[in-house]
C-alpha cells in the first residue's frame, strides 16, 4: 500500500503566509482609517489597530491551537511605578532703578552666565527726559533660579516683582508615552512593508509611514519645548536709573543751595554773553570792511588836496560924506 506524499515545509509555510498577508493588509488599512481622529481617540484607535497587528505578526509564528503568551498568567506581583520628577516652569520679572544701567546691565549678565545661563535677549531706550532704560531676559537653571533672583534684586531699588510656576508634570508623562507609543507603531509599519508583497499595499504603507512620522517629530519638538522651559528658568529684567533726590522736606535751601544756584546763574550768563557775541561777530566783521576802506584809503587822500590860497585885500571902503546943516556957524 502506498503512503500519500507528505506536504513539503515550504509549502506549509507559504499556505500559511497567504491569510497572513490579508490579516497585515487588514491591519494597515484600519490604521490608515484612524489618522484623521483628534489627539485622545486618534491615539486610542491607532493603539488598538496596532495592537490588532502585533497580534497578528505574533500569532503567524506560533502553531495552531496556542493560545497567547502563556507566561502572562504566570508574570508575578505587578511592580509599583517609578515616581516621576516633577516638571515646573518658573518665570519672573524684576523691575530695579539703579545709579549706573551700563554697570547694574553687565553685573546681571555676570550673575547669569555664572549660574550656568544666558542672556536670551537685550533691548535698550531712552525716555523723553533722556534716562536710559534696559530691558534683558535671562536664561538659569532652575536650581539656581531663587539665587539669581536675589542676587539681581540687590542690583539697586527694588521697584516691581511678579513670579510664577507652572507644574507641567502631566503634560511632561503624557509627550514622553505617546512617543514612546508613536515609535512603536512607527516600527509596526516599518515590519509591514518589510512583509507586503503587494506594490499597492506598499504604497498604501509608506504613506501611513509619512503620516506617523511627521506626528513622531511633532511630539518631539514638544517634548524638546518642555524640556529647554522646565530646564532653564525664564527671568526678565527691567533697569532704569533712579531720579534725582528731592529737596528737604521744608524746602528752605541751605548756603550749599545758594552757592550752586549762584555758580548756576553765572554760567549761564557767561553762556549767554557768548552766544551774544558770537552772533554780533558777523556783523562786527562786515562793519569792520567800510572803516578799513576809510581810514586807509579814502582819509590819506583826502589830506593830499592843495588847500586854495585866500583873496588880497582891497582898498578899505571910503567913508560916506556927512552932510552939514544950515545953522552950523561960521558959514554964510
Amino acid at each position: 500500500m502506498r503512503t500519500p506524499p507528505r506536504t513539503t515545509r515550504p509549502a506549509r509555510s507559504a499556505a500559511a503566509g497567504r491569510p497572513l498577508v490579508g490579516v497585515l493588509l487588514a491591519a494597515s488599512l484600519a490604521l490608515a482609517g484612524c489618522g484623521g481622529a483628534d489627539d485622545a481617540g486618534g491615539d486610542s484607535a491607532k493603539s488598538a489597530a496596532d495592537g490588532a497587528a502585533r497580534s497578528a505578526v505574533e500569532g503567524a509564528g506560533r502553531p495552531a491551537g496556542t493560545a497567547g503568551d502563556s507566561r502572562a498568567g504566570e508574570a508575578g506581583p505587578a511592580r509599583a511605578p517609578k515616581p516621576v520628577p516633577s516638571a515646573v516652569i518658573r518665570t519672573a520679572s524684576l523691575t530695579v532703578e539703579v545709579e549706573d544701567v551700563p554697570e547694574a546691565l553687565d553685573k546681571a549678565r555676570t550673575t547669569a552666565e555664572g549660574a550656568g545661563g544666558y542672556v536670551g535677549q537685550e533691548s535698550t531706550t531712552r525716555d523723553s527726559g533722556g534716562r536710559e532704560r534696559t530691558r534683558v531676559v535671562l536664561r538659569v537653571p532652575t536650581a539656581r533660579y531663587d539665587e539669581v533672583l536675589t542676587a539681581l534684586q540687590g542690583t539697586g531699588r527694588l521697584v516691581a516683582r511678579t513670579a510664577k510656576a507652572v507644574d507641567v508634570t502631566d503634560r511632561v508623562v503624557d509627550v514622553d508615552s505617546r512617543i514612546r507609543s508613536q515609535r512603536a507603531s512607527v516600527a509596526r509599519i516599518r515590519t509591514l512593508m518589510d512583509r507586503a508583497g503587494k506594490l499597492s499595499d506598499v504604497v498604501t504603507l509608506e504613506g501611513e509611514l509619512s503620516s506617523r512620522q511627521a506626528d513622531l517629530e511633532a511630539l518631539l519638538a514638544r517634548q524638546a519645548s518642555l524640556k529647554d522651559r522646565t530646564a532653564l528658568a525664564t527671568i526678565t529684567l527691567s533697569l532704569s536709573r533712579a531720579p534725582a533726590k528731592k529737596a528737604a522736606k521744608d524746602g528752605t535751601p541751605g548756603f550749599v543751595d545758594a552757592l550752586s544756584g549762584g555758580w548756576h546763574v553765572l554760567v549761564t550768563l557767561l553762556r549767554w554773553i557768548a552766544l551774544a557775541l558770537g552772533a554780533a561777530l558777523p556783523f562786527g566783521a562786515l562793519a569792520a570792511l567800510p572803516a578799513a576802506l576809510w581810514l586807509r584809503v579814502v582819509r590819506p587822500r583826502l589830506r593830499r588836496r592843495p588847500v586854495p590860497a585866500p583873496a588880497a585885500p582891497g582898498p578899505p571902503p571910503s567913508a560916506p560924506p556927512v552932510a552939514r546943516s544950515s545953522g552950523e556957524p561960521g558959514r554964510g
